[in-house]
């Protein structure tokens, strides 16, 4: 196989690493693939202040990948699954989704404490809607907060030592508030090498997981049929009739 395939990604290190875990999923089929990665900055990734909450199944995080494959700027592109849009853009197709290496969101707490022992009003740090939902119905006192970032922003506002700004204000380094805990996905700290920072895998019935939490997603443009069998090799679907 001699050809070299553009590979379209976010630049965060998690995104990076997504990519090497489908490259080495392609390499079991494939060994002679060769790929270059090509990581593009998106709006989304810029955007440190729009709630999660607000944007969700629409292109915030793909939308400059999207324009970057329909204009033949990249071969496909690696997305982690929940990410994606509701409808893709005309024109592209998932040739394939991962099984995914770990459904869970997961606590990380300053303590090491549980959902169960963080003391009264503790202040939790999420994004999504439905994990907002299932901590305030677990635990109406809790204090939840809008937080973004990636994985290694994310974790500072736990680890960040909280400094005083004036007599009533607590902040992070970031200027966000000092936090007991975050809730993020479990998926990502494994593929960071960062399990050991988990303090709880959150049961199922506080927060049910996004359906495709833990899986990465394949994008490539329709109208290349044998790049988008060549891809399909990595879905789950067609791992599981191996």
């Amino acid at each position: 196989m001699a050809e070299t395939y553009r590979i379209g990604t976010r630049t965060s290190p998690l995104a990076l690493r997504q990519v090497e875990e489908v490259l080495g999923n392609l390499r079991k089929f494939y060994s002679g693939f060769k790929a270059e990665i090509v990581g593009i900055d998106t709006y989304g990734d810029r955007d440190k202040s729009t709630p999660i909450s607000e944007i969700e199944g629409t292109d915030f995080f793909t939308k400059e990948i999207d324009e970057a494959l329909l204009n033949s700027l990249i071969d496909f592109a690696v997305h982690s699954a929940k990410d994606l849009q509701d409808k893709l853009k005309e024109g592209l197709v998932v040739a394939g989704t991962t099984f995914p290496i770990d459904p869970y969101d997961v606590l990380v707490s300053k303590s090491g404490l549980t959902l169960d022992d963080l003391p009264f009003g503790a202040k939790i740090g999420t994004s999504s809607k439905r994990r907002k939902e299932g901590l305030k119905k677990f635990r109406p006192d809790f204090q939840i907060v809008d937080i973004r970032g990636n994985i290694q922003e994310r974790l500072r506002l736990v680890d960040s030592l909280s400094f005083i700004v004036d007599s009533y204000k607590l902040y992070t380094i970031n200027h966000q508030p000092a936090l007991d805990a975050i809730v993020i996905a479990a998926a990502g700290l494994m593929r960071l090498g960062l399990e050991e920072r988990i303090t709880q895998r959150i049961p199922f019935e506080i927060i049910t997981p996004h359906s495709l939490q833990g899986s990465l997603a394949v994008v490539t443009r329709k109208e290349d049929l044998e790049l988008v069998k060549l891809l399909s090799v990595i879905d789950s679907q067609e791992v599981a009739l191996l």
